[in-house]
């Protein structure tokens, strides 16, 4: 019983707005339970679905995640410009958020949401048939949540220049955690609220890795400007999240751990079983290459 309460908190939720004719197609999507307007309980009473009312004016409301390319002011090249609302996660750890994300979102939003424990609420588009497959393989996938990794805490004031800081430190996969002090145990704490230099926020984010350097960062990427990465663990496990927020497959990702891991096994949504492949573990670090994903996969590893 425990651990289907576990999944029922942290699993993404369909808000769906169309009526019960339509409780054929949700069964056939896999989808057991979803969330209402308030005025179609009764409507949705004996159709076999679990229907609960749900007040979207009551949660905040998210951008669908996904990536915008924008030409590079100081070279003709483009650059990606990631919308990622895992920093938002972090930020409101008990929040409350929606959001409407269209049928090729669909996918990413659940995964962001699962990957961050955030009780989040779909409305898919056209993508009932998506969010269909994406929770298929969040259950399959499922199990309890581990702590937060970071070398970085944030205490945050509150403030869109904190805000803003933290978002640019995810994108650029410098893991953070709020707190409410310094905490002497992570490698750095920062006060964006109080720091002149956050003004800037894509100079704040090179300054803070400047200083943490590359050789401390939990997790470091090769190979794509569009994966953000979120991980937990408890010293004997740990789980590596990793969101693709491109409408590109990924191939030939390579990723470096702090920490020497044994074994690690990959789960990647729509692949399959894939397997990590140039897997070492050697001087304090594990390094192993995921060989495609799509929008979302899973590394989960365990220490020696």
């Amino acid at each position: 019983m425990r651990h289907l309460l576990v999944l029922a908190a942290i699993l993404p939720g369909l808000y769906w707005e169309k009526g019960p004719e339509t409780a054929g197609a949700i069964k056939k999507a896999g989808v057991e339970r979803l969330y209402i307007p308030a005025a179609g309980k009764e409507a949705w009473s004996n159709q076999g679905v679990t229907a609960i009312p749900a007040d979207l004016g009551k949660r905040k409301k998210l951008a669908a995640p996904g990536i915008q390319y924008r030409m590079n002011q100081a070279a003709a090249t483009s650059v990606p410009w990631i919308d990622a609302n895992g920093w938002q996660y972090l930020r409101e750890p008990q929040g409350k958020f929606y959001c409407d994300a269209p049928a090729e979102a669909v996918p990413l939003a659940m995964a962001e949401a699962y990957a961050y424990g955030a009780d989040v609420l779909i409305l898919p588009g056209g993508g009932l048939e998506a969010f269909g497959r994406m929770l298929e393989f969040l259950k399959r996938i499922d199990r309890p949540a581990l702590p937060v990794m970071a070398n970085i805490g944030v205490m945050d004031d509150g403030s869109d220049v904190t805000g803003e800081a933290m978002n640019l430190l995810a994108r650029r996969n410098l893991l953070f955690r709020v707190v409410k002090a310094g905490d002497p145990k992570l490698d750095m704490n920062l006060t964006p609220g109080k720091d002149a230099d956050a003004a800037d926020p894509y100079a704040y984010a090179q300054k803070v890795r400047q200083e943490l350097g590359d050789e401390k960062r939990l997790v470091r990427l090769y190979g794509s400007q569009v994966v953000i990465v979120h991980l937990t663990g408890d010293g004997s496990k740990s789980r590596l999240h990793l969101l693709n927020y491109s409408n590109r497959k990924v191939v030939g990702l390579r990723v470096r751990l702090l920490g020497s891991y044994a074994k690690g096994s990959l789960a990647a949504y729509g692949l399959g079983a894939p397997a990590l492949t140039d897997y070492t573990a050697a001087d304090g670090a594990t390094e192993f290459t995921v060989p495609e994903m799509e929008s979302y996969a899973v590394v989960d590893l365990e220490r020696k």
